[in-house]
């Protein structure tokens, strides 16, 4: 019996590991937040911040020419400490020049192109939290299969 093949990896989740790579990796952003990156789904339970989130995202269908692209936008929310919006806006941007440098590694994808479509800095009106929302706009290629290709 041969091994089951792998499902490919969504083009979705696939930016969201190169993305979590990418910044895991990055000194000054870990000391913005405490030490070590702390990107995460759900907002930790007690946890003071700066640390950040993945937040809404969405992804098209961008195929042309026979390639299987889709058209990414994705944010990140990066939670200020109190009285600081400073601290959101400093790792936001950090987070940015990161995730917008050639060479993001995609498994099962190619990165085409990524770049800041907003940052926006908000405050909630009940508890003054502030807080920086990071909007990127990207387009990955689903990578070439050998084994697909005809012969």
């Amino acid at each position: 019996m041969s091994a089951p093949m792998a499902l490919p990896l969504s083009p979705l989740l696939a930016m969201r590991a190169a993305i979590l790579a990418r910044l895991a990796g990055d000194a000054a952003l870990a000391r913005l937040m405490g030490g070590s990156l702390r990107l995460h789904d759900e907002p930790p339970r007690g946890a003071s911040p700066v640390y950040a989130l993945f937040g809404d995202a969405e992804i098209r269908d961008a195929s042309v020419d026979g390639a299987e692209r889709h058209a990414h936008t994705l944010a990140l929310v990066v939670f200020a400490r109190p009285g600081s919006s400073r601290t959101a806006l400093e790792a936001a941007a950090l987070m940015a020049g990161l995730l917008t440098d050639p060479g993001l590694v995609l498994a099962g994808h190619a990165l085409v192109t990524c770049r800041v479509l907003a940052l926006a800095a908000t405050r909630d009106p009940r508890s003054g939290e502030a807080r920086a929302t990071l909007t990127l706009a990207a387009v990955t290629e689903a990578a070439s299969d050998p084994a697909r290709s005809p012969t």
